[in-house]
């Protein structure tokens, strides 16, 4: 399954930035697995509905899977520790 759109909220980006290489590589590879198949994240719950997350070392990737217009948004990047 290709993905056609993905969108990366400002938050994400903000984020992303601020991680060493070794964090980055390993988000890069959890969004590369993510964009091979979106539904592998595991579906959140309650306030969260909708959305999706996948442990990446450390770190939860938060996104939203949009079939119907077969599009990813990644949300947010957070440390386990903060959940």
């Amino acid at each position: 399954m290709v993905v056609a759109n993905v969108v990366r909220d400002p938050q994400f980006e903000k984020l992303f930035s601020r991680l060493d290489a070794h964090q980055k590589e390993e988000i890069k590879t959890r969004i590369r697995k993510i964009l091979e198949n979106p539904e592998i994240g595991k579906p959140m719950r309650y306030a969260r509905k909708g959305t999706r997350e996948v442990y990446a070392g450390s770190f939860r990737i938060s996104y939203a899977y949009i079939a119907e217009k077969n599009e990813i948004v990644f949300l947010d990047i957070y440390h386990k520790d903060k959940q």
